[in-house]
């Protein structure tokens, strides 16, 4: 489980997220709403130490990581996906994959410094890459490099590297921001496929009501900083302060 308890960073006088606790089980996709600046990315960047935190915890299954850098995170098992992608744009598909692989695996099959062992690893890493690309539907463009490729199909490689680090906990920051109507399909059945794993935890962004109100099992509202609101998508969504204030969306008035 994935836990935060009075989660807190502030700018100068500005409280940009304001002692949010919250707690997310596996098996189960949070979604995190509200307005442009209601501090959503940041509560991301606080748990995946992106930025320190003033105040408050992280946790993962109790372990603190309060204090422990991004990649040290990374490693306890968060995994996190950017608004802008975050690949190696001069290598191919391929390699991407395969060096998440091998972040992922180091160390963990080392048989000795010979010639034998080091073909064997690379072999394992390879094969691993390769099925990972399967799952996205992007082995035909192993060999493509990343740069050549548009954006909806970097963006099929983020969650490719994402699974490639085998993480309880999948951060997903606008998934779909700049796809084409085409393209965002094959991104959210990517996460059905991901939300169907029971043991994992999902965390997303979106502004995309359509998105939330299909995929969620739960919603969080945040408003300036501040945890508003929290629980299941259909009431949170049809709560007047939710309606009026963070999603832009007037409530239906009542018949005379």
């Amino acid at each position: 489980m994935l836990e935060t308890h009075d989660l807190t960073v502030r700018f100068g006088g500005h409280v940009a997220v304001n002692a949010v606790s919250c707690a997310f089980a596996p098996g189960t996709l949070t979604a995190i709403v509200g307005p442009n600046g209601a501090g959503k990315t940041t509560y991301f960047n606080l748990i995946s130490g992106q930025i320190a935190a003033t105040a408050g915890t992280v946790s993962l299954n109790g372990e603190l990581l309060s204090g422990q850098s991004p990649s040290a995170r990374t490693r306890a098992g968060l995994g996190r996906a950017f608004q802008l992608t975050n690949l190696f744009p001069s290598l191919s598909v391929l390699e991407n994959v395969r060096l998440a692989v091998q972040a992922t695996h180091s160390g963990r099959h080392r048989r000795g410094l010979n010639l034998w062992s080091i073909w064997s690893d690379h072999q394992s890493l390879m094969q691993r890459a390769l099925e990972i690309l399967d799952a996205v539907a992007m082995r035909h463009q192993q060999q493509a490099v990343v740069s050549s490729l548009p954006h909806g199909d970097q963006r099929k490689l983020e969650v490719a590297l994402l699974m490639a680090l085998e993480p309880q906990v999948y951060m997903f920051d606008e998934p779909t921001a700049g796809m084409s109507h085409d393209e965002a399909p094959v991104i959210l059945n990517l996460i059905r496929a991901l939300k169907a794993d029971k043991t994992k935890t999902i965390l997303l962004v979106e502004h995309k009501m359509d998105v939330v109100r299909e995929l969620a099992d739960r919603i969080i509202v945040l408003h300036n900083g501040t945890l508003v609101a929290d629980g299941e998508p259909a009431s949170v969504i049809a709560s007047d302060v939710v309606q009026q204030a963070y999603l832009g969306v007037a409530p239906e008035k009542e018949a005379a």
